[in-house]
């Protein structure tokens, strides 16, 4: 019984944050959301989380991020009882609730608890229902988690801005960049970021390339690594002589469809080595469209930090690089 009502309890409090939500005129204040980068606090029962409801649950959020050098999962997971979700908890900004209920359902909600904060909630009489809701909603909701911590990133990176003028002096571009960043190199259409971190560097590197570039679709991902590698051996030099940056020869980058500034664009993720010297990393490459302006537009972020996990690094790059504004 007890536990009956704690579950009601909690589905009442949810339901009222979401009708709070949906009429901003009655809406009470909320508190500031809280949590980590990429950090998921799951609401489930112990019962469920070690069982196969759990099991889908770590499948989803908790799968591999794509592009770094070892295996780091996509979100950090903190599993509560609904019983002890309260207080603070309440505030974390992305927040899965699932609970066995007569009625089957999924779905997610902003700021029911805390601003701004994205809530999934899938609920199901038995653990088949409860399997089908998270795989009908993990895209979605992975995707509102993503934006929800992209944009608060982003939101901080204002609080100490770079304000150096050489992205907008070479390319008329601007993006907004943590003041730690600093230009270390600056050529003709080439800009070159970096910030000092504990056991290496962040990098941002920006550049052009015709608009006719890239066009064979049979040899596109080969051209885009013969692009990378050419302005590797061009600008960014290795620690000894003769050395430089290229793409990881053995397993070719990621690449899917993305949108930047509202243009066309490609993602690519994957690993770079220096030629001749043992050094890696991850990088992060966005490819647009830039019609307007003849060209494509590249921006690249890449990590050096060994023995070091890079997935909280390589987000935060594709942070700054998603702020790109094209006056």
């Amino acid at each position: 019984m007890k536990k009956f009502l704690g579950t009601l309890f909690l589905t009442g409090l949810l339901l009222a944050g979401i009708s709070c939500n949906d009429n901003s005129k009655k809406q009470k204040f909320l508190p500031p959301s809280t949590g980590s980068v990429n950090s998921l606090m799951v609401v489930m029962n112990t019962d469920l989380w070690q069982g196969e409801v759990g099991d889908r649950i770590r499948e989803h959020f908790a799968a591999t991020v794509v592009g770094l050098p070892w295996e780091e999962p996509l979100f950090t997971i903190t599993q509560l009882p609904p019983k002890v979700f309260r207080g603070a908890a309440l505030e974390s900004r992305s927040i899965l609730y699932v609970l066995r209920d007569s009625a089957a359902m999924a779905y997610v909600s902003n700021d029911v608890y805390a601003k701004p904060q994205r809530v999934t909630v899938v609920k199901g009489p038995n653990n088949e229902e409860l399997l089908q809701g998270l795989d009908s909603i993990a895209q979605k909701a992975m995707m509102a988690y993503r934006d929800v911590e992209i944009s608060e990133a982003q939101k901080r990176f204002t609080r100490s801005l770079n304000k150096e003028k050489a992205l907008e002096e070479q390319f008329g571009i601007k993006l907004t960049i943590p003041s730690v960043y600093r230009v270390g190199k600056e050529e003709d259409k080439f800009v070159w970021l970096d910030r000092q971190i504990q056991k290496g560097t962040m990098n941002i590197i920006a550049y052009e390339m015709p608009m006719s570039s890239l066009t064979n679709d049979s040899t596109f991902v080969q051209d885009i690594v013969r692009m990378r590698d050419s302005i590797g051996e061009k600008y960014i030099p290795g620690p000894n002589k003769g050395t430089y940056m290229i793409t990881e020869k053995v397993f070719a980058p990621y690449v899917f469809p993305a949108e930047v500034a509202g243009k066309k664009a490609v993602e690519v993720r994957g690993i770079w080595e220096i030629h001749g010297y043992p050094m890696a990393g991850p990088f992060l490459t966005y490819i647009i469209n830039d019609k307007k302006n003849d060209r494509r537009l590249v921006l690249e972020g890449f990590t050096f930090a060994p023995a070091t996990e890079k997935r909280d690094y390589m987000f935060e790059l594709e942070a700054i690089l998603k702020t790109l504004a094209v006056p």
